[in-house]
């Protein structure tokens, strides 16, 4: 059986429920081919990041 990972981002005093993984896809300008963009940004900074 495979084991269930778990894994925090709690560091000291900053909460990890504070940031939001985010995935936008991209269209490279070099290929043609859309690529993914995947980041952890703060909770605050989610709708910032889609409208770039």
């Amino acid at each position: 059986m495979a084991k269930k990972v778990v894994a925090t981002l709690r560091d000291g005093s900053k909460d990890g429920r504070a940031y939001t993984k985010v995935i936008k896809m991209v269209k490279s300008p070099k290929t043609g081919a859309y690529v993914f963009d995947e980041r952890m940004v703060p909770n605050d900074d989610v709708k910032e990041f889609f409208k770039n």
